[in-house]
């Protein structure tokens, strides 16, 4: 039996980071997690691109472009979608889930859904590198350890 597993080694890995203006206070955090991650790992902030996009709905097509121009091993999308009194919220995230998983099987690259979903701004900032961690922070050591183990396969 034959098991291929990948690591958290950003060595030589560029990776870019699509994230949302909107919510910017938040989203900002999730961009900082990200960095952090990535340079703890071992990569260098000189192999990260941060591309910024109006807001969470926009993402998508930035991921699609950075995905299919081969320059990256991963790509991680980060936005911060807080529902209100509408079900606008709910259409984002789903609409904007299914696209990243869409992409990685088109382009065959990993585009990691960094988007945090929550309830409430209290919700939305214990996310965003407080009580309950950075998930800017997570979903970057999820990119390297796709892109290790897409580069192992």
């Amino acid at each position: 039996m034959t098991e291929i597993s990948a690591g958290l080694v950003a060595k030589d890995m560029k990776i870019a980071v699509v994230a949302s203006r909107f919510n910017s206070f938040l989203t900002d955090q999730l961009v900082k997690g990200a960095i952090d991650a990535f340079v703890r790992h071992g990569g260098k902030d000189a192999d990260i691109v941060i591309v910024k996009a109006p807001g969470a709905y926009e993402l998508p097509l930035a991921a699609k472009k950075l995905a299919k121009s081969g320059k990256f091993d991963a790509v991680v999308a980060l936005g911060v979608v807080v529902q209100g009194a509408t079900p606008h919220a709910s259409l984002i995230n789903e609409t904007t889930a299914r696209a990243f998983s869409e992409i990685s099987m088109a382009e065959m690259v990993p585009v990691i859904d960094g988007v945090v979903s929550a309830e409430s701004l209290e919700q939305a900032v214990e996310r965003c590198g407080t009580k309950q961690g950075n998930k800017g922070f997570s979903a970057m050591q999820a990119a390297i350890e796709m892109a290790d183990l897409m580069r192992k396969m």
